[in-house]
């Protein structure tokens, strides 16, 4: 690689200078992220500033056949950022402006380094917001990047339905846009989906228009504990069934409340726990709330906020979720898992992978986002202790296998990167052949985020 990167920053150099980073830290930065896979780093880092300037760094970079990979806030858990084959980091997160904002139509424009809070942040007095709720800080352009969710899927979507239009970069550094501002077309290639979980594998997304939502007027929060994990996910399928106005629905285990307890100092029951968010006019969300009591009626205990600030608490006890799991064993950031099922079999899934823990030496703590069939184990193992680490393959291939066999996929909203990769033959079959000669025919040259999703 230095043989071509010589040339590479040659040329860059006089348009970019001190936005070029060489050094050990700057590149360890850019090469480590969330996830539990090992660093590998860029050669260089460049920082962009602009849809042009990554115009100039692609053609770049396609002249000398030099890898690049995209870079936003670095929070990925499967190793996109990951430079396998070295190569540049190219870091967006400078492209942070907030482009337009459109009330009447509910919709905005930004650029792809802009934060999911700095939006909501800037949109506070419009009475609108943006709905993707997850439990890291990203940018908007990787959270389109990698088709991410979070915790308001079960009403909102993902960004798959909240994304209208791209700019996005192509390997050769031509620009184009893809969708607009109408909210449906039947024009063409649904080329903004094909970017859409992409992970920089066929372009670099530079600018987004998003859909916004207006904040609801009422909402009402409860945590609900259960003797068993099976009543908690009976119950939460029951809800969903009735259509009741859910917001969110998330589900914890007895060892992921245990964890709450000593990360986040709280006294919580230490039993299967769900939390509910209802949104919606007063008389709805009042209505909805007493239905769902009435449903949850195997819950030990239902705590309903009484507060706004009882209900942010409540809801930043499990964005800590992750963190309080990886408490349990300092130092280790572990796998999480990221399988999703048909929301009917969701308590045959998780109580069958149980299973399969308890046959281990891991600690596992399980929390999801159970309204759409997604959850999360977080398997707390060793690396430098090889039969912690044939467990934790063993559960993480079991659990694909499980979820994939019930209509499920091994990803619900992290992303393939390295980390997931060699599951997608099982779940796409030739399917995988038709996306490999989608990118073949994008970038012939395999530079974009190479080795990510599938081996060309």
């Amino acid at each position: 690689m230095p043989d071509k990167l010589s040339p590479l920053l040659a040329e860059l150099s006089p348009l970019f200078k001190d936005r070029i980073l060489t050094s050990s830290a700057a590149r360890e930065h850019h090469g480590s992220g969330e996830s539990h896979l090992p660093a590998a780093w860029p050669d260089a880092v460049i920082m962009a500033h602009s849809t042009q300037e990554v115009s100039t760094i692609l053609s770049a970079c396609t002249k000398y056949n030099v890898p690049v990979i995209p870079f936003g806030a670095g929070s990925s858990l499967e190793g996109q950022i990951h430079a396998p084959h070295g190569g540049i980091s190219l870091d967006l997160s400078a492209m942070d402006a907030i482009l337009d904002v459109q009330d009447a139509d509910m919709d905005c424009r930004v650029q792809c380094g802009v934060t999911r809070q700095a939006l909501n942040e800037h949109l506070r007095a419009t009475g609108l917001f943006f709905p993707v709720d997850l439990g890291a800080h990203a940018t908007l352009g990787g959270m389109a990047a990698t088709r991410a969710s979070g915790t308001t899927t079960v009403r909102y979507g993902s960004m798959r339905d909240l994304v209208l239009g791209l700019t996005v970069v192509m390997p050769d550094g031509e620009i184009i846009k893809t969708g607009g501002r109408a909210r449906k077309s039947a024009s063409g290639y649904d080329l903004t989906r094909l970017m859409i979980g992409s992970e920089g594998t066929l372009g670099i997304i530079t600018e987004l228009t998003v859909r916004l939502f207006g904040i609801p007027e009422a909402s009402q929060t409860a945590m609900c504990t259960f003797e068993t994990i099976e009543d908690a996910t009976e119950t939460v399928v029951m809800a969903l069934q009735c259509g009741l106005a859910l917001n969110r629905i998330e589900l914890a285990d007895t060892l992921q409340m245990q964890a709450i307890n000593r990360y986040s100092k709280t006294e919580l029951p230490e039993r299967p726990t769900l939390w509910v968010e209802m949104t919606g006019s007063p008389a709805t969300v009042e209505n909805d709330m007493e239905t769902f009591v009435a449903l949850a009626e195997t819950a030990v205990n239902i705590d309903q906020a009484k507060t706004a600030e009882d209900a942010a608490r409540i809801w930043r006890i499990r964005h800590d979720a992750l963190y309080a799991s990886r408490a349990l064993r300092p130092g280790i950031k572990g796998i999480s898992t990221d399988v999703c099922v048909p929301i009917s079999q969701l308590p045959a899934c998780i109580s069958a992978i149980q299973d399969v823990i308890a046959t281990t030496s891991i600690q596992a703590p399980l929390v999801g986002h159970v309204g759409d069939g997604n959850f999360h184990l977080v398997l707390l193992y060793d690396p430098a202790d090889e039969a912690e680490v044939c467990e934790a393959k063993h559960i993480n291939a079991a659990l694909v296998s499980m979820a994939i066999e019930m209509g499920g996929t091994c990803t619900g909203e992290h992303g393939v990167g390295l980390g997931k990769k060699a599951y997608l033959p099982a779940e796409h079959g030739p399917a995988l052949g038709v996306m490999a000669r989608i990118k073949r025919a994008i970038d012939p040259d395999n530079i974009m985020n190479p080795g990510k999703i599938f081996d060309l």
